[in-house]
C-alpha cells in the first residue's frame, strides 16, 4: 500500500521533566554542557536520578488535585501539560475533545504503613489469611488494589487537561512506552485519529522499586559511572524520575493547525523474545532491516540502554557494528522503565529539530560533525522487549 504523507506520524508537542530539569529548553541547555545529577545519599548504597523541583501550580492549578494525586502521577500529569502546551493545544476544548490518549504506567505507588503493617503482623496471626483479608478490605484506600491503579494517571490527564478522546493504558515497564509509541503511529496511518498523546512516568525515588530491583540482581551500587563505563564495572541500573510525554499527530492536522513539528516518526518496530545470547540482536536487525534505511554521516543512535549488564553489553556490540554515533539516554535520566522510550524519542526529536547531537555524555560516546538529519532510537528492555523507531526531519 503506497505511503500517504498525509497520515505521516509527526511529533508536535514535548513534554518532558527529569533530573535535568522541567521542559525541552532545561533539559537542552543541561544535555550542552553535562553533568551527572545523582543522589547518592538518600537510598546508600543505590543511586538515583532525582527529579528536579517542579513548580507544580503551572501544570496543575488546583492544589485539591496536586494532593490527591502521588508522586509518579503529579510527574506524568505536569509533563503531560508541558506537550500539550507545546503543541499548542491547551485550553482547545475541541481539539483536546478529538485527542486520543495513550500511557504506558506500573501499577503506582504503594502505601508503605499498610505494607508495613502487614508485614510485621501476619506471622503473629492465629488465622494470617483471614487476618490479611481484613487489612486488605479496611486500610486500602478505594484507589488502591495491592498498589495505585494504572489508569489514574490517564484519569487525572483527563480531569485537569481536558483531554478527552479514547483512553488505553498499557503496563509493561519499557516496552509499554514503545507499544504507545507505535500503536498511535498505526492509528494515525490508518486514519483511525490525528492527535494522540502519548506517555509515561516513573518515580525512582521509592524504597520499594529500589528493593524490586534488587532483588532481582540489577541495581548499581555506588560510585556512579555512565552505562558505558559501567558495563567494565559489572554494569547496573541507576533509576531515574521521569516524566515524558509526546503529541504524535498527522501530517495533515499539523498543517491545518499551522503547528511546526519536531519531527517526523518514520516508521518504529517492536517485538520481544527469550533472551537467549543473541536473540534481542536478530530481532534489532530485523527491525532496522524493515525500516527506512540510514544515511552515515548524518544518522546518529539515540540508545535506550538500560544498564542491566547482559543485554545492554549485546547492544554495545550491535551499535558499534552500526559505526553511528551513540548517546546512552540513560546517562543522563537514569532507567525510567516506562516513559524510557518516549524520552529517548524526545531526545531524538529535539537533536532532529537542530540539525545537530548533543554532545557526549562520556568518554566512550563519539563527537558527531555533520549535520543530524536522522536519529535511531532504541529501546531494548531491561528484562524484555526489543523496539526501534527511525526519527526524520519533518
Amino acid at each position: 500500500m503506497p505511503r500517504n504523507p498525509d497520515r505521516d506520524a509527526l511529533i508536535t508537542g514535548i513534554g518532558l521533566v527529569s533530573c535535568l530539569g522541567a521542559g525541552i529548553d532545561a533539559t537542552w541547555d543541561s544535555l550542552q554542557a553535562f553533568t551527572p545529577v545523582v543522589d547518592a545519599e538518600t537510598f546508600k548504597p543505590f543511586l538515583v536520578h532525582p527529579l528536579a523541583p517542579l513548580d507544580l501550580d503551572k501544570q496543575i492549578p488546583k492544589r485539591g488535585d496536586q494532593r490527591q494525586m502521588e508522586t509518579w502521577q503529579r510527574m506524568g500529569v505536569f509533563a503531560a501539560g508541558l506537550a500539550l502546551d507545546s503543541a499548542g493545544l491547551k485550553g482547545n476544548a475541541d481539539l483536546l475533545s478529538r485527542t486520543d490518549m495513550i500511557v504506558a504506567a506500573g501499577g503506582g505507588e504503594r502505601d508503605y504503613a499498610v505494607d508495613a503493617t502487614i508485614l510485621s503482623g501476619y506471622a503473629k496471626q492465629a488465622d494470617p489469611g483471614a487476618w490479611l483479608n481484613e487489612r486488605l478490605l479496611g486500610d486500602l484506600r478505594p484507589t488502591l488494589f495491592l498498589a495505585q491503579l494504572s489508569n489514574l494517571l490517564a484519569g487525572n490527564i483527563s480531569i485537569v487537561h481536558g483531554v478527552t478522546g479514547s483512553s488505553r493504558t498499557f503496563m509493561g515497564e519499557e516496552a509499554s512506552g514503545a507499544d504507545a509509541v507505535r500503536i498511535a503511529c498505526a492509528r494515525i496511518a490508518a486514519g483511525q485519529g490525528d492527535i494522540v498523546l502519548i506517555g509515561g512516568s516513573y518515580n525512582a525515588q521509592r524504597p520499594d522499586v529500589l528493593l524490586h530491583c534488587e532483588m532481582g540482581g540489577l541495581l548499581r551500587h555506588q560510585p556512579y559511572a555512565p552505562i558505558w563505563a559501567r558495563q567494565a564495572q559489572g554494569g547496573g541500573m541507576v533509576l531515574g524520575s521521569v516524566g515524558c510525554f509526546l503529541i504524535i499527530e498527522s501530517r495533515a492536522s499539523a498543517r491545518a493547525r499551522g503547528v511546526e513539528a519536531f519531527a517526523h516518526i518514520a516508521g518504529i518496530r517492536t517485538d520481544r523474545c527469550r533472551r537467549a545470547p543473541g536473540d534481542a540482536t536478530a530481532n534489532a536487525r530485523a527491525q532496522l532491516a524493515a525500516l527506512p534505511g540510514y544515511a552515515p554521516g548524518a544518522t546518529a543512535v539515540i540508545s535506550g540502554a538500560s544498564g542491566a549488564a547482559a543485554i545492554t553489553q549485546e547492544e554495545a556490540v550491535l551499535l558499534k557494528d552500526l559505526g553511528l554515533p551513540v548517546r546512552a539516554a540513560a546517562s543522563a535520566f537514569g532507567q525510567s522503565m516506562e516513559p524510557a522510550f518516549p524520552a529517548s524519542l524526545a531526545l531524538a526529536a529535539l537533536s532532529v529539530r537542530r540539525g545537530n547531537l548533543f554532545p557526549p555524555l562520556e568518554a566512550a560516546e563519539a563527537e558527531m560533525t555533520g549535520t543530524l538529519r536522522q536519529a535511531l532510537v532504541t529501546g531494548w528492555g531491561h528484562w524484555r522487549g526489543e523496539a526501534l523507531a527511525v526519527v526524520e526531519a519533518a
